[in-house]
């Protein structure tokens, strides 16, 4: 591929160049290289595998986040150029990363960087929003079900997240850096938020299709992983919504709060289908790669930092708790969101793991690391666990999706975009703040937290 960097060949020099850092059980085999390293060095670590995935493994075309890379080659042409638009947004911030911790080389982002902003300015588009998934060679869309050929909002919105932050962190850069930052403002302020309100309803609607229109009738209402939407939606220079649009959608008029507690950790709002334990961890994780939960509120949630940590809590605790008795979940394993699954039979399937009603014994790496900002401790726990103790879960660009101790170390070798984008983005935060700091200092996001009610102490929104 074009301009590719040996993220293997830097992750291999990283290791050798750590004081008091150990490789055991060494083979010509990397996967089954066990390392001891410092907190921080894992952290580099994981960071950096996971980058390949939008790297090294990127749809050759597009450059754009395929929907999942197959590294046990089953079924690679199913996939081979589907692109997936949210997941390519999570790419964008980790790209980022990528730069900001010399990864991989400035210079080179920006032309990948300035590439996809091209591809996707010629992309299909629906009064602005992309489609969830894109032909890598075409730019057409690809149908992500029979009604779902058209808009995607809030894969879109997850796009969008990205797009803010590369323009903001290029944005005073060189010629070429502020060009891009420029593309970049243009794709996004050309999203037609206000118009996915179905002819002025009081609530914004997923999906859009020019031969389906608003038959698949899917409002978007909290509380689940799509408060970004609004966010984003409020925030538009030109395609606005108002506080009434977030305030009758996306909160049910208020009524989506709850006293509900687990654990005696208070849950603060009803989890769509998921009141008790608060569903899968992606909820806490995919709205909040750029927007900081850190002192943030409104007028129903006093802390979202709070809500988010609790929710990981939660289902902490449900693992050690462990009520189907799954061999392996402890303190270091831990950790359930949607991915991969092992079906009964033995096959891969696809789940929302979640606490009880979908736990199959399956623990998802990227729900614990992308955990990093809220549970640091439990969540390097878990990342120690992996590369200290069971390096057979770890593929060329990272974690593998799914795996299972349960099932005899059971694991797919297989990525899934959504999944391996918030890892060293996450983590990332916890580090440094990059990704919050870049998309809370957009002038637009401020405003248009400021507009639906939010105020943040931690950017001194009032």
């Amino acid at each position: 591929m074009k301009n590719k960097i040996s993220l293997s060949i830097l992750s291999l020099a990283v290791l050798l160049s750590c004081k008091n850092s150990q490789l055991t059980n060494t083979t010509a085999d990397t996967k089954s290289v066990s390392v001891k390293l410092t907190d921080n060095q894992l952290m580099d670590k994981v960071q950096s595998d996971a980058l390949k995935y939008f790297w090294d493994f990127a749809e050759p075309n597009s450059l754009l986040g395929r929907e999942r890379y197959h590294e046990d080659n089953i079924y690679p042409d199913n996939d081979k150029h589907v692109v997936t638009t949210g997941g390519s947004g999570f790419g964008l911030m980790t790209i980022l990363v990528g730069v900001d911790r010399k990864y991989i080389p400035r210079r080179e982002a920006v032309k990948r960087l300035t590439h996809i902003a091209d591809f996707l300015e010629k992309a299909d588009r629906f009064h602005g929003a992309w489609s969830h998934w894109i032909n890598g060679e075409t730019g057409k869309v690809v149908p992500f079900g029979k009604k779902d050929n058209g808009g995607d909002l809030v894969e879109t919105a997850f796009l969008v997240q990205g797009m803010i932050c590369v323009r903001e962190y290029f944005k005073n850069g060189n010629e070429e850096e502020k060009a891009l930052a420029a593309k970049m403002d243009k794709l996004w302020k050309g999203v037609e938020w206000n118009w996915y309100t179905k002819g002025g309803q009081k609530v914004l609607y997923w999906h859009w299709s020019p031969s389906y229109g608003w038959e698949m009738n899917f409002p978007l209402e909290g509380y689940n992983e799509c408060l970004i939407t609004y966010v984003l939606a409020a925030s538009s220079p030109d395609y606005s919504i108002d506080y009434d649009t977030y305030n009758k959608g996306w909160t049910r008029n208020g009524t989506y709060t709850t006293d509900r507690t687990k654990y005696g950790l208070p849950l603060y709002v009803k989890h769509n289908y998921a009141e008790e334990f608060g569903g899968p961890l992606f909820w806490s994780q995919y709205s909040y790669l750029g927007l900081d939960p850190r002192g943030l509120s409104d007028k129903y949630v006093k802390s979202y930092w709070d809500l988010n940590r609790n929710h990981v809590l939660i289902d902490y605790k449900y693992c050690l708790e462990n009520p189907y008795k799954y061999k392996g979940y402890s303190e270091k394993y831990w950790g359930l969101t949607a991915s991969y699954t092992r079906n009964k039979d033995g096959s891969v399937g696809y789940a929302a793991h979640q606490p009880m009603k979908e736990d199959f014994g399956v623990i998802t790496p990227t729900a614990a690391l992308s955990s990093m900002p809220y549970t640091p401790k439990e969540s390097m726990a878990f990342l120690k666990f992996l590369y200290e103790e069971k390096p057979n879960f770890i593929g060329q660009a990272g974690p593998y999706d799914a795996t299972s101790v349960n099932f005899n170390d059971w694991t797919t070798p297989r990525y899934l975009a959504i999944d391996q984008g918030t890892i060293a983005p996450m983590i990332e935060n916890y580090r440094s703040g990059l990704l919050w700091n870049l998309f809370m200092n957009a002038p637009e996001i401020r405003n248009g937290l400021k507009k639906i009610g939010f105020k943040s102490t931690e950017h001194k929104i009032q």
